[in-house]
């Protein structure tokens, strides 16, 4: 019995370890693809307007096509979680090789840093799904710690990489993904199902419900009415959480910082996301996933109105600090909403619909953030995001109270 402990808990410490090295390279890649788009399309000629049209086509891409995969890979066939990941992956690394060397170019850097930026998020969801597929093998994964390890390695990846970029240039953002990326590609050969586990699985089968997929949008809605609805809050919630992240060298150099203070902010906004994740299962104890999600639509709303009236960078550091209770809770109450309430064949795709619908905010968020910064000012478009967030609150209240999460065909 006691050695049979040992070899669960030993599984546990292995794919725990594993999946949070698969987190920990894909945020770095994160930080500085995501966090430093701006940055780096900047140093590159662009204006404010062109960096919201790229992030923003990137965007839309992306939302279109992340149900798509998703639908794909719920199917049987030949594109698993792992391939897809695998083959992100080799996009992004070559991508980042050839932004090394053509500094300056607009048009190649535009159709080339949109595309990894694009299949960066497109490949996310994919990860969350990744995750639960090794855990109903079983392959024991401490989600929350590994993600929480994810979100630590950005924000130590944030702390330095300002002050490298100020002293030596934006090339170095590209060097980092590429050595990101090279990790990512050692790590996921070694995600292998134990054969016994992989024959168990194959003979379960043929006698295991995993219930109906829901392939349309409208049936999939008619299923999972409160979770399509809270989708429009997201919409809402990433509107604003965009808004400051893709445009904050902007925010924090209007309250008197640079490249190093935005390191800073970043740093502390993703550090405070690990122990919410790692705790996340003790949280979801006392309170369930859709209680949770509408506290970090909250949260999302108080941030952004923090920084309307931000006067320094101690009032955009306590804006970064509600993180504690707004993304930090979002992400992993968002994918234990999908497992616990959807159908084994829909979860794919309910995590891809979260993270097209973070998408969508991006979009809009990228075209009217860099319009109004251009035309107006940084406080109009904080306001502006300030009232989204505040609609996406009342919406998203509405969805976990008023809806039924799943909808029986019969009923």
């Amino acid at each position: 019995m006691s050695s049979n402990k040992e070899q669960k808990k030993s599984g546990l410490v292995l794919w725990t370890t594993k999946y949070t090295l698969l987190n920990a390279a894909y945020f770095v890649a994160f930080c500085t693809i995501h966090a430093y788009a701006a940055v780096f399309l900047l140093a590159n000629g662009f204006n404010n307007t062109e960096v919201g049209i790229l992030l923003a086509v990137a965007n839309i891409v992306s939302a279109i096509f992340q149900p798509i995969i998703a639908g794909v890979i719920d199917k049987p066939g030949f594109l698993t979680n792992k391939r897809f990941i695998l083959i992100s992956i080799s996009i992004i690394l070559g991508g980042s090789l050839i932004l090394m060397f053509i500094p300056g170019k607009k048009i190649p850097i535009f159709i080339v840093f949109a595309t990894i930026y694009m299949i960066q998020f497109a490949y996310q969801p994919v990860m969350t799904a990744l995750c639960f597929e090794y855990q109903k093998a079983g392959c024991n994964i401490f989600y929350g710690l590994a993600r929480g390890l994810g979100s630590a390695s950005f924000a130590f990846t944030s702390l330095f990489i300002g002050r490298i970029v100020e002293k030596n240039g934006v090339s170095i953002l590209m060097w980092v993904s590429v050595a990101a990326m090279i990790i990512s590609l050692a790590i996921m050969f070694t995600f292998v199902k134990p054969k016994d586990i992989e024959g168990e699985i194959k003979s379960e089968s043929g006698t295991k419900e995993l219930g109906e997929a829901h392939n349309s949008f409208l049936s999939f809605a008619k299923t999972y009415p409160a979770f399509v609805l809270f989708l429009v809050a997201t919409i809402c919630f990433f509107f604003a959480h965009n808004m400051i992240n893709d445009f904050m060298i902007q925010i924090i150099r209007n309250l008197g910082g640079n490249e190093t203070e935005l390191g800073i902010a970043n740093f502390l906004q993703a550090i405070l996301e690990l122990p919410v994740m790692a705790l996340i299962g003790i949280i979801l104890k006392k309170l369930s996933a859709d209680k949770l999600l509408i506290i970090s639509g909250v949260a999302f709303f108080i941030k952004i109105l923090i920084l309307v009236f931000a006067q320094g960078m101690l009032h955009m550091y306590i804006s970064q600090s509600c993180q504690l209770f707004a993304y930090a809770v979002f992400i992993p109450a968002g994918a234990y909403y999908v497992s616990s309430t959807m159908e084994e064949l829909d979860q794919v795709k309910g995590q891809a619909y979260i993270t097209s619908a973070i998408t969508i905010g991006g979009v809009f968020s990228n075209f009217i953030s860099g319009y109004i910064l251009d035309n107006f000012s940084i406080k109009a478009m904080l306001i502006t995001g300030s009232v989204v967030a505040a609609i996406g609150v009342v919406i998203g209240v509405i969805a976990m109270t008023r809806l039924p999460h799943h909808q029986t065909e019969e009923a």
